[in-house]
């Protein structure tokens, strides 16, 4: 049986529009496994996106609680969740949010340098890891000098150097065409495959949703119903590259 690396339960969120309470998520409980790749799927504004910000801790529930690694994050102050966040998790944005006066090197490496890791050892993870989302050659161009599927490996890329146990992406093939979303989609599996990474995608495309193991559907906040798609990837017990 595979561990769960990150988990909630009962979460709810709820946002004021002038007198006028919205609720966003309402009494979520989702889990998911080391290895395991999952898909929130949904319109605009079900709840998807606000579901991957109280996974990420980038938000807090205003009731429930979300469990990373068997660790209730509920008491943590924000400095530890940005620590958590840096040693466990990785994100991938529909926007690639890549700093636009760095290289693609620069850029991977920049979650190492917030983590302190030694300078040699920061250099040859981002090397190794852009190595292997095909980027080698255009390390050192900045991102106004890649194209759209150049930018999302390299979100990619950042979203690995650190070895997180989950990766988040919200719509990563959102501003792709079909070819190159396809390839990042590939990417994402092989990747899974090598360093035993979760993924947790939000997304309402019809190609990424196939792909899944998981497919967990989003409407009003609230989880419709979840189920697998295809019979689970066998967990390998060995650690992550």
């Amino acid at each position: 049986m595979r561990s769960t690396v990150a988990r909630t339960t009962g979460v709810s969120k709820f946002y004021r529009l002038g007198a006028t309470t919205v609720p966003a998520l309402r009494d979520v409980s989702l889990a998911v496994a080391a290895a395991e790749m999952v898909a929130l799927s949904g319109p605009s504004g079900s709840g998807k996106s606000t579901l991957l910000n109280m996974v990420g801790c980038l938000d807090r529930p205003d009731e429930g609680e979300v469990w990373l690694g068997g660790r209730s994050t509920s008491t943590l102050s924000s400095r530890a969740l940005a620590g958590l966040r840096l040693e466990q998790l990785g994100f991938v944005f529909q926007s690639f949010n890549l700093v636009p006066v760095l290289t693609a090197f620069e850029n991977v490496e920049y979650p190492l340098l917030l983590a302190g890791t030694p300078a040699k050892e920061s250099r040859d993870r981002v090397a190794a890891v852009l190595a292997r989302v095909g980027l080698s050659a255009k390390m050192h161009r900045r991102p106004d000098a890649l194209s759209g599927g150049e930018r999302q490996r390299v979100a990619i890329a950042r979203a690995l150097v650190n070895r997180p146990v989950l990766v988040l992406a919200d719509e990563p093939t959102a501003n792709l065409d079909s070819v190159t979303g396809d390839a990042v989609l590939d990417l994402m599996h092989e990747l899974r495959d090598q360093y035993d990474v979760a993924f947790l995608v939000a997304s309402h495309d019809p190609r990424v949703l196939a792909r899944m193991d998981r497919v967990v559907p989003i409407r009003d906040g609230q989880i419709v119903t979840d189920r697998p798609l295809h019979d689970a990837r066998p967990f390998a017990a060995a650690g992550r590259a």
